[in-house]
């Protein structure tokens, strides 16, 4: 299996290689980095390429906008489009996460509007008015309409840890080689029968809360892919999953919450919740427990990602005595030259958007064909670098051995081109890096 962590600036994105061969996105970052490696990927899409999966974990713009291009292209095909059943759409004339509903007994607000089919995204999606200028209903109408996408729906964990779900299609019945659990969002069903998710306080906080959690699995090897969790959603996972109240009182029932937490959330490898944002949960990364760890950060941002006392944490509570920490952003293997890449951003997406209307139009001709896919390649080769190498931490595992390497700034020989970092089972089949 293989899992690239594309360096898509601000934001996230990653692709993951199946040990059948099939391709997925969760998240596609915010500008053009995850299109533009794909189309490097998967030749250029010359010929019609379709994606197994792709998942949308929360809506935030750097986590889902990189998905237009892909969307809009028309030879890309999609047989599963996930989410986590959280839309943003416009009600009474403001923002809103859908329908919320606060039942006697019950202290918070839970949104009960949550969209898990297709039919209850075209409830959003076909009124004009709810998507109004929110720009993820209408990028998710774009999906839902473009006739390339087989199929649309939310995900949840499972109300009981001890029988969690999967993914669709990579439950150990289906036998695909690894398997891929869904621990987040964790739904509450509400006295009154309707399945709902608690709101966490602001609509930013309570959709990146609620943001997709998956934990994939193949032999011996656990990674988890965890969106844009915060501090409130960790400990609010941490008791639904080990029945356990957060805060823990003394160090003792701490402890206690750890071991009944790691059997559900330990991981080998595990992508940074939000960019190494200092909102996270001490006793969440405790139980976590991962020896390496990859932080999707960017530049043109105010937020300073990552925190330095994140890292730090991350290296205290990481496993072993030399945890791993990667970084899209310092891994960065390539110069870049151009003065004002969002002017170079912006004629790149007007150039493609151009001529790739002129590859789709049936009644084009094949010379303005050929020429419309020569102005995308040289538009494409203008800026100046690949992003396949362009800070990407590339993952590759064999459910036995981790292998994780970037590209060397400047290479040590023909030979040498890649920093490469190797796990290796220990006498008692733990994990342990081996220098």
């Amino acid at each position: 299996m293989e899992i690239n962590f594309i360096d898509v600036g601000q934001g996230d994105g990653a692709h993951i290689q199946t040990p059948d061969d099939k391709a997925m996105i969760i998240d596609a970052g915010q500008a053009d980095n995850m299109y533009r490696f794909l189309r490097w990927r998967f030749g250029k899409f010359a010929k019609t390429f379709t994606f197994e999966n792709m998942v949308v974990t929360h809506p935030d713009q750097d986590h889902y906008y990189g998905f237009k291009p892909l969307f809009e292209h028309t030879k890309v095909k999609i047989k599963k489009l996930f989410h986590n059943c959280i839309v943003e759409q416009v009600t009474s004339g403001k923002s809103s996460l859908g329908k919320t509903e606060k039942p006697a007994g019950v202290t918070k607000q839970h949104i009960t509007g949550i969209v898990l089919t297709r039919d209850n995204l075209k409830e959003i999606t076909d009124s004009s008015a709810k998507r109004g200028a929110r720009l993820y209903p209408n990028l998710m109408h774009t999906a839902e309409t473009s006739g390339r996408v087989g199929d649309i729906a939310g995900l949840l964990a499972s109300e009981d840890p001890a029988n969690p779900a999967y993914l669709p299609g990579f439950a150990p019945a289906d036998n695909r080689g690894m398997t891929i659990k869904i621990l987040g969002p964790f739904p509450t069903t509400l006295s009154n029968g309707k399945v709902s998710l608690p709101s966490f306080g602001s609509n930013g906080i309570t959709k990146n809360g609620h943001s997709v959690i998956l934990q994939v699995e193949i032999g011996q090897v656990k990674i988890q892919l965890g969106g844009d969790l915060n501090e409130t959603s960790q400990d609010y996972l941490l008791e639904k999953y080990t029945g356990l109240s957060h805060p823990p009182k003394n160090m003792e029932a701490e402890i206690d919450m750890i071991e009944a937490a790691r059997p559900h959330f330990e991981a080998d490898v595990t992508k940074s919740c939000h960019h190494g944002s200092s909102d996270v949960s001490t006793t969440f990364m405790r139980a976590v427990n991962p020896i390496a760890t990859v932080v999707s950060s960017g530049d043109d941002e105010p937020h300073g990602h990552p925190r330095p006392d994140t890292l730090g944490l991350i290296g205290k509570h990481g496993r072993g005595e030399r945890p791993l920490i990667f970084s899209t952003e310092l891994a960065r293997s390539s110069k870049e030259i151009i003065k004002h890449p969002n002017v170079v951003r912006k004629e790149l997406r007007d150039t493609l958007q151009i001529n790739e209307a002129i590859l789709a139009d049936p009644g084009a001709s094949p010379l303005a064909k050929t020429n419309a896919e020569a102005k995308i390649q040289k538009a494409l080769e203008k800026i100046e670098r690949s992003v396949a190498n362009y800070g990407m931490i590339n993952l590759r595992t064999d459910g036995k051995n981790i292998l994780l390497a970037q590209r060397l700034e400047t290479e040590r020989s023909k030979k040498q081109r890649w920093d490469i970092h190797l796990l290796e089972p220990d006498q008692n089949k733990r994990l342990k890096y081996r220098r």
